[in-house]
């Protein structure tokens, strides 16, 4: 017979399971998910280190250090293990307010409790050896080694670059990096940052109820070895470096040299620049922000590899290669200039020097009305039936020299500079509804083409290379055995044939012989240049100049751009030839020019 308080041990056992139940996940909770316990513990007796290993060294073409590193410490914190911190006396020894005090502690915390994370960063020498002393006042204090960039030479900023802290982004990007840790932010730092970085490692050290370390963890059967960076080998020559940017002070704008039989960068200088150990240390944060708010003169702002500019004269030289090739011109072509090239409606001005000119004369006067003519024939030459089917063909000629591109390079920040499509000037005139006349401008390298300095220098090499480059680089040669990618030993050819540089080269050497670049010569070396005015909407011109030298056997290629600086024979001629004097005689006897060139000031 069933009465009526029968199903009472039902719900008595259920309790009993219930709460069973609750038991047996709580304890799954606390030993499975829940480590907070488990790191209160082990942090009153166990203390984690990184070893951050030492990051790759940098080294310039001839073996001057660029890049060191220098110790440096940061003091951790571990908050739940802080006891009776005499907070006066620390920042005393710190020299940093209490306010700066609580904000740094308040970090930590909002961090995590148990886990140690950096309450001050790279202390000095100094400060470590008194905190050191008297560590064991601080309970949950600790300090790290760890090392800072150090530049000896103060000279690439923009190319070496800096390092600085890993983001939240960067941490969830990539599991190797923790909160603290350092990375590469701009430059090779940033390039190469697997290469620099190394392995971290890691030891655990037992302390005491006092703050005082006690010896490895079960005699370090838990560490593991740090591993340090590998070397880089820079191709830049340092002194070349430094040179260049003394004769681009109180100037804005690039200097980008490179030898044309390897692509090795000799130097890459970019105006105004800035000391790199700027950027290294506690007052890193400090001196960007300085740095960053420079709006006249932007010191960050790598010019050689972002700025764009209209190449300007010196793009007549692709004109003229392309044209040959093409079979539109041939060395013996002339063609007439009055004063300058006139059609229809278009009127593009030009000097006066005797007409009509064959190539080689149009290329040492600089001759608009030549390459205004050359243009328009490419774009009008016979078997194609629209004039965007034979700018295409032009178009892909000119991506084959690296222009409207990137190189693929080890030069993070490079920008392609701009080609326009055929697509665009169809959405700006009409689709098939422009003529050559229509963008004539990109014969003389005005309108809507952009190049940066880099690709103006690697159009150099091109031509002393006679329809060849090599990928320019800043790297020749990685860690012990000095590797270096494959690709930067591959020969890029171009889409026009080596007989046509020959007549090129004659036209060049006689802007430096005879036209508007004989600023530009020095005794004893036979050289090839093109100058370039670009015209600037902004304000003055810039000046431009390309360089060969020598012509015979080239060692080196330059481009200079002065922005703002007139006339390319101004300012760009002369200090693209005192880079050549410098790097092939070793000095420079032009004193007086030096001087000019180093002291004059271009609107800055």
């Amino acid at each position: 017979m069933k009465t009526t308080y029968s199903d009472r041990k039902y719900v008595i056992n259920g309790s009993f399971i219930m709460v069973g139940i609750i038991f047996v996940l709580r304890i799954f909770y606390l030993q499975i998910i829940d480590d907070s316990y488990k790191l209160s513990a082990n942090s009153n007796a166990l203390r984690p280190i990184t070893e951050f290993p030492a990051r790759g060294l940098v080294y310039d073409r001839n073996g001057k250090i660029l890049v060191y590193n220098e110790a440096t410490y940061d003091l951790m914190v571990t908050p739940q293990r802080m006891e009776d911190v005499d907070t006066a006396e620390l920042c005393k020894l710190l020299n940093i307010t209490h306010e700066r005090y609580e904000s740094q502690l308040k970090k930590a915390r909002s961090y995590s409790m148990y886990a140690p994370s950096i309450f001050e960063r790279e202390i000095s020498k100094e400060t470590y050896g008194f905190i050191q002393e008297k560590l064991y006042k601080f309970k949950g204090f600790y300090v790290q080694p760890r090392t800072v960039r150090k530049y000896p030479l103060s000279v690439a900023a923009h190319t070496l670059g800096y390092i600085g802290e890993v983001s939240p982004a960067m941490i969830e990007k990539d599991s190797y990096y923790k909160s603290g840790d350092y990375i590469g932010i701009s430059g090779i730092e940033k390039s190469y940052e697997k290469e620099l970085r190394g392995k971290k490692g890691a030891k655990i050290i037992m302390v005491d109820a006092f703050n005082r370390e006690k010896g490895s963890f079960q005699n370090g059967r838990f560490d593991t070895v740090s591993k340090a960076g590998q070397d880089l080998y820079c191709s830049i020559d340092a002194d070349l470096q430094a040179y260049g940017e003394e004769l681009m002070a109180n100037k804005r704008g690039s200097i980008v040299a490179i030898e044309p039989s390897s692509g090795e960068i000799l130097a890459l200088v970019s105006s105004p620049t800035y000391d790199p150990n700027l950027l290294a240390g506690r007052d890193r944060s400090q001196n960007y922000i300085k740095l960053l708010l420079d709006i006249k003169q932007k010191p960050l702002f790598n010019r050689a590899l972002m700025a764009q500019y209209p190449p300007g004269s010196t793009f007549k030289i692709l004109n003229a290669l392309i044209g040959q090739q093409l079979g539109v011109i041939t060395s013996g072509t002339r063609f007439p200039c009055s004063l300058g090239f006139h059609m229809g409606k278009i009127n593009i001005k030009c000097h006066n020097h005797p007409s009509p000119c064959d190539l080689s004369a149009s290329i040492q006067h600089s001759c608009n009305s030549y390459f205004s003519y050359t243009f328009k024939a490419i774009l009008e030459k016979s078997g194609y039936k629209k004039t965007r089917d034979a700018f295409n063909k032009w178009r892909n000629m000119a991506l084959s020299f690296g222009f409207g591109k990137r190189f693929d390079d080890d030069l993070w920040s490079e920008l392609p500079g701009n080609l326009p499509t055929a697509e665009y000037y169809d959405k700006l005139h009409g689709y098939n509804k422009w003529r050559a006349l229509s963008i004539i401008s990109i014969g003389i390298g005005q309108g809507e083409v952009l190049a940066t300095p880099l690709q103006m220098a690697n159009f150099s090499a091109i031509l002393a290379n006679r329809g060849y480059y090599y990928i320019p680089h800043i790297v020749k040669g990685i860690g012990d055995k000095k590797t270096l990618d494959k690709k930067y030993t591959t020969k890029q050819k171009v889409d026009v044939d080596e007989k046509y540089f020959d007549i090129i080269l004659e036209g060049m050497n006689q802007v430096v012989e005879a036209g508007t670049g004989t600023g530009a010569k020095i005794k004893g070396i036979k050289m090839a240049g093109k100058t370039g005015t670009a015209q600037n909407p902004h304000g003055e011109d810039h000046s431009i100049f390309i360089l060969i030298a020598p012509i015979d056997n080239p060692k080196i290629v330059i481009s200079v751009v002065v922005e703002n600086g007139g006339w390319g024979a101004t300012w760009a001629v002369p200090i693209a030839s005192l880079m050549v004097e410098k790097y092939l005689n070793g000095k420079v006897e032009r004193v007086d020019l030096e001087k000019r060139m180093k002291e004059g000031k271009v609107y800055y």
